[in-house]
């Protein structure tokens, strides 16, 4: 597939020129005459690159930067700006606000598709970089870095080990970390005032979690503990910060993990309101066959309770009825799937 290359260009001349440049050379394009316009067009392509000029009517570059940079769809999407103007303070503010590059017009179609293909090979690398596996963590932090100092961020990082049911942190501690696991598996959870347990988020290897209480420099909210043996790699907050603030590539993956952090949440509650004791069951069943590595799973019957927001009695008892309706087996008291597409598709 052609990479995508939206053009946001209010003179008609050299959009025109740029569309026959880049579709000679092999891309796709798109076209806007101005900058609301270019942020239409982003939000409904998601291009591969955005070429934006900076003195535009409507809204200007920096204008179309700004919106584009916050949303989660198009962040990641190299932006390089197309100017007539040369002074440091312009280049300085687009760089502030994430801009990857500057192309000074009248420019020369070497230097032009030059940049757009470094831009795109650098792009596409760090996205197939991030694996969910130690070696991928590793190795997008290595390739997140611009210099000698971000390189230090990765060395000498701990990693911890968790047996089942450990406590990695508790409400109403401070944050030091941002983890990521490395093997295992870990579950969120609040306690209400009668001691109710209730499941918020379940992580598995791959995942990091307790970024939210940094980003906001709060407090824990929750708890968190092993569902099973779990290591897990343990990061600075400052290291995080640094990341974070000095890699537009780093911010636009974790404002995507922000924003299904956020739908997944709303889901649960959705659920936890509306859908039967038999689709909760169903559904938690589904997500921690998903985190573990064999279909034969060691569930406790109190997490199963706790993420479907039910008596332990309860949960039991349609476990014992998915066992008599051939949907699962239990061996040894763990539960093995037998037909994961009914389990998906059960009534609400």
């Amino acid at each position: 597939m052609k990479p995508k290359i939206l053009i946001i260009e209010d003179n008609t001349d050299v959009r025109e020129n740029l569309e026959e440049l880049l579709q000679i050379s092999g891309y796709d394009t798109l076209s806007a005459h101005n900058g609301k316009e270019g942020v239409r067009l982003a939000n409904e392509s998601t291009p591969d690159l955005i070429l934006c000029d900076i003195m535009m009517p409507e809204m200007d570059g920096f204008g179309v930067l700004r919106v584009l940079s916050h949303q989660p769809s198009t962040m990641h999407v190299p932006f390089i700006f197309l100017t007539a103007k040369t002074e440091k303070e312009d280049f300085r503010k687009g760089m502030g606000l994430g801009a990857d590059d500057y192309i000074t017009k009248p420019f020369d179609d070497v230097q032009l598709l030059d940049t757009i293909e470094l831009r795109l090979k650098k792009s596409a690398k760090l996205r197939q970089a991030f694996e969910k596996s130690e070696s991928g963590l590793q190795h997008f932090i290595n390739e997140a870095k611009a210099d000698k100092e971000l390189q230090k961020l990765s060395e000498n990082r701990e990693i911890r080990q968790y047996q089942k049911r450990d406590m990695i942190y508790q409400q109403g501690q401070y944050p030091k970390w941002l983890y990521f696991v490395v093997s295992g598996s870990v579950k969120t959870y609040q306690i209400n005032e009668f001691g109710k347990e209730l499941i918020t988020q379940v992580y598995k290897k791959g995942d990091f979690f307790g970024y939210i209480p940094l980003l906001k420099n709060e407090k824990y909210h929750d708890f968190a503990s092993a569902i099973e043996d779990t290591e897990l790699r343990l990061i600075p907050p400052d290291d995080f910060a640094l990341l974070l603030l000095n890699n537009r590539e780093v911010s636009a993956r974790f404002i995507r993990m922000l924003a299904n952090h956020a739908e997944e949440t709303e889901k649960q509650l959705i659920e936890l309101a509306y859908s039967s004791v038999r689709k909760r069951v169903a559904n938690a069943l589904l997500k921690f066959h998903e985190i573990k590595d064999s279909n034969k799973m060691a569930i406790l019957r109190d997490d199963i309770a706790n993420l479907t927001g039910s008596a332990k009695e309860t949960v039991i008892r349609t476990l014992s009825d998915f066992k008599y309706e051939g949907l699962i087996a239990i061996d040894d008291n763990r539960i093995r799937l037998l037909n994961v597409e009914k389990l998906k598709n059960m009534p609400q």
